[in-house]
């Protein structure tokens, strides 16, 4: 049933005096901002691996579904290859428990079940069939498309012009999807009148609380996802299998994932046993004249490293554990650590693309004096090459044939830059 102007507007009333659902027919439990983790002091995983009396809940029938979550086991969890950032432990053909690092729980009931009763208050509940998503966090689209999942994806935070993603510009181009407001900022009435069942937000949103609560006050699931926190660039891929949980796309998940796993694998090996090692900067300036670097420990120094580089610049303080990737650096310090690299790879996410070296230069002349310059092998990102989150295991292949020099025109990642 659509939502009638009146109740949106009694509904928009609620929230704005901070009005809270208590998550009984909400398929919401528990609206605060999780931190803890499975190996943090205090937490509870909700059973006990010695606990004697049980239900085993394998053999229920989706007609007897009066679930109680203190005689609930799970009977297995998703064995995992790359991905450290989530886990998911299955309780029968019932329910998952989803655990994000950092982020929170999850119980995502499957169709024809009731959540069980006596939930622990952290735990969110996210009822499937899930339809009417609303995607604010863009890196999850790819996932998305990769499984032929976008349909029930209709509405984001992200402008029809700001996506690489084609099935998502055209979704939004015809009207199967809209634009809802930056993640920030949404429209809380359209996110009502589309009866939206789940919101998925990136880390971005806690700069933001207000708006996470607010949304979960209208009863809307929100999970926020932390792929970016993968320090293995396949353990980004993995969290495809979390999406075809989510949207019943297992199958497809599992097959897309071996294939990429296997790809990477292949190159990883063959990088192992070279001899052909190269130093490698991947970097961009800021308007002030900065180099922004990726830090050693991110998952793009790792790419480089298992396409068989050596990432530079390595500092100290470049393995810093905090929540950010990247560092700025002084020009000048820049300079004494990557000058002799034999590849520069310019990052064109923020600053956009070089199309010469000329232009290289026009940043900072200091260009000039480094190694790859005068060598001719400087390379920059396409621009959308952080949208596509599936696609780790072909930037290493890609990193890969410009160690060796065998890159020719069918990269889709990188571009040589001319002189």
């Amino acid at each position: 049933m659509r939502w009638t102007a009146a109740a949106v507007f009694a509904a928009v009333c609620l929230m704005a005096c901070g009005g809270q659902d208590s998550g009984g027919g909400s398929g919401v439990s528990g609206t605060g901002q999780h931190t803890e983790d499975a190996d943090s002091p205090g937490f509870d995983s909700g059973y006990s691996a010695d606990e004697k009396d049980t239900q085993s809940i394998s053999d229920r029938s989706a007609s007897d579904n009066a679930l109680v979550w203190a005689d609930m086991k799970p009977d297995r969890s998703m064995e995992l290859v790359y991905a450290d950032q989530f886990q998911v432990d299955y309780y029968g053909d019932a329910c998952e428990l989803v655990t994000i690092e950092g982020t929170g729980r999850y119980l995502v009931v499957e169709e024809g079940y009731d959540a069980p009763s006596g939930l622990p208050d952290d735990v969110t509940v996210i009822r499937k069939p899930l339809q009417n998503v609303y995607l604010a966090a863009s890196s999850a689209m790819d996932f998305m498309d990769a499984l032929g999942t976008v349909p029930c994806v209709t509405m984001t935070s992200t402008k029809e012009e700001d996506w690489s993603i084609a099935s998502a510009a055209e979704a939004l181009d015809s009207g199967d999807m809209v634009y809802v407001g930056k993640y920030s900022a949404p429209d809380y009435e359209a996110l009502l009148m589309e009866e939206c069942s789940l919101a998925i937000e990136s880390t971005m949103i806690y700069h933001t609380p207000e708006v996470k609560e607010k949304i979960e006050s209208l009863g809307i699931p929100v999970m926020v996802e932390h792929s970016s926190y993968e320090s293995h660039p396949i353990g980004r891929t993995e969290w495809i299998r979390l999406y075809g949980l989510l949207f019943d796309r297992e199958d497809e998940a599992e097959s897309f994932f071996n294939e990429q796993k296997e790809t990477a694998e292949d190159v990883i090996r063959e990088s192992a046993d070279a001899q052909d090692t190269k130093t490698v900067a991947f970097f961009y300036l800021t308007s002030a004249g900065l180099a922004n670097v990726r830090k050693s420990g991110d998952y793009v120094a790792r790419m480089i490293r298992l396409a068989g580089g050596s990432y530079v610049p390595e500092l100290p303080g470049m393995e810093s554990e905090n929540a950010l990737s990247t560092m700025n650096m002084q020009m000048e310090d820049f300079y004494a650590g990557c000058v002799d690299a034999d590849i520069l790879i310019y990052n064109a996410t923020i600053d956009g693309e070089i199309g010469t070296v000329d232009d290289l230069l026009q940043k900072s002349p200091l260009f000039s004096d480094f190694k790859a310059v005068k060598s001719g092998n400087v390379w920059c990102t396409e621009q959308d090459m952080f949208q596509h989150t599936t696609s780790s295991a072909e930037m290493i292949r890609e990193i890969r044939l410009v160690i060796k020099g065998e890159s020719g025109d069918d990269l889709t990642y990188l571009h040589k830059v001319g002189k």
